[in-house]
């Protein structure tokens, strides 16, 4: 620090720190929906297809949030922006409680939470990674890649506990009261860049020169980058592969494996569990891709990533029952390890081949991961209620995730 003694720990640590909290924070009501669907359905009567609807919504406003997002944040500032997604996380969830319509289930859950929980979202990590880290930028990007998976661990079996006990309202107070308690936290400790309190981003050589952005135009740049992106081969090939990286993980898995176990006669509690073990392994699992993505071609990992995924999610429904056998367990593992390790690598391609824009970039396809995410949430409703079950849903995304492998393959490196 500039004038004085440096800290043993430097500051961009403590910042993503606090960006891997708020992630936390934002992820605690993203992870309900899948235990919300059947307590909802009993009490107003609504369809599955319904209110896979609102889930939709909520997924498809977090991807379009995502890009104006990095946009924001250099226009008003990492911490204002984070405060009032926080609260509008809150007061989407609070909200939940008094409704009695399905358009207030639209207004809140699908709206207000899509809107906070998109304008801190994995594009909030890549600006935090981008302007505090130049050494460990994909150990870092897969650490807070982890939090939405950290917040998943630590919510659902909660929610989903509260919700057999006192009921689906006394859960969302719950995770809106955690989201309020982040907003402090991210006051007291964000900073928006290292100049601010003196100091070089962590690993940058003397000398370093951040890049001065236009605050004045943030909405301009932010549709000016993805133009320019647009143009281009990778960001087509990068923004598909995530796209399926979304239907087969937050648009099928995290919306639907808990109703679809119940199903099967598994108690929701119990499958509630198995979903947040995967947030356990999956913090492994994305901490481990940050640090392969240092060290080897993202492009192949990418399609091993994806390959692998198909394949699990192809056996899946032969691995249903009514309580929890060995071979759902193997699944679990091998599923957690994958569940969002994909995204490292997609950050460090993007960084690769867009450089100063990359975190805007990485924005727009967050935007198609949950375009992805959004359809396939509200497509496997809608194939639930038509014929009874889910099967259909975990097979067609296994083959997109062999497809999405091969995409990955074709994509060049720069040279």
């Amino acid at each position: 620090m500039a004038g004085g003694r440096r800290p043993r720990v430097h500051r961009a640590w403590w910042v993503a720190f606090v960006c891997f909290v708020a992630l936390v924070g934002a992820a605690g009501f993203r992870a309900t929906p899948s235990v919300f669907i059947d307590p909802l359905h009993e009490e107003f009567g609504w369809s599955h297809g319904t209110i896979s609807s609102a889930v939709g919504l909520n997924v498809l406003l977090y991807g379009l949030t995502a890009p104006f997002a990095s946009a924001l944040m250099e226009r008003y500032g990492i911490r204002q922006v984070v405060s009032t997604a926080l609260l509008l996380i809150a007061a989407g969830s609070g909200l939940t409680v008094f409704m009695q319509s399905q358009w207030q289930l639209v207004l809140c859950w699908g709206v207000l939470v899509g809107i906070g929980s998109g304008s801190m979202a994995l594009a909030f990590a890549a600006t935090v990674t981008n302007r505090w880290f130049v050494a460990r930028r994909g150990l870092v990007s897969g650490i807070l890649t982890a939090g939405s998976a950290t917040g998943q661990l630590i919510f659902l079996p909660l929610v989903a506990l509260l919700v057999e006990g006192s009921g689906w309202r006394t859960a969302s107070l719950v995770v809106s009261g955690a989201a309020l308690l982040v907003v402090p936290l991210v006051i007291w400790l964000m900073r928006d860049h290292p100049e601010d309190v003196g100091l070089r981003p962590y690993g940058a050589p003397v000398g370093h020169v951040a890049p001065v952005a236009d605050p004045a135009g943030a909405t301009r740049r932010t549709l000016t980058v993805l133009w320019s992106a647009a143009r281009t081969r990778v960001f087509w090939l990068l923004a598909g592969t995530f796209a399926i990286c979304g239907a087969s993980a937050n648009g099928l898995m995290g919306t639907h494996f808990v109703p679809a176990a119940h199903d099967h006669g598994m108690a929701v509690p119990v499958a509630a569990s198995l979903l947040a073990a995967i947030g356990v392994l999956d913090l492994i699992g994305t901490v481990a891709s940050g640090w392969l993505t240092d060290r080897f071609d993202a492009r192949r990992l990418l399609a091993l990533y994806y390959a692998l995924r198909g394949l699990s999610l192809l056996v899946l429904p032969m691995l249903f029952a009514d309580s929890v056998q060995p071979p759902m367990l193997f699944f679990i593992v091998f599923y957690g390890l994958d569940w969002v390790a994909t995204v490292p690598p997609t950050m460090a391609l993007c960084r690769e081949h867009f450089g100063e824009d990359s975190a805007i970039v990485f924005g727009w396809v967050v935007a198609s991961h949950q375009v992805g995410a959004s359809l396939v949430a509200f497509l496997a409703g809608l194939v639930r209620d038509a014929t009874g079950t889910y099967d259909l849903a975990w097979t067609g995304a296994g083959a997109l995730c062999a497809m999405a492998a091969l995409m990955a393959l074709i994509i060049r490196r720069r040279v």
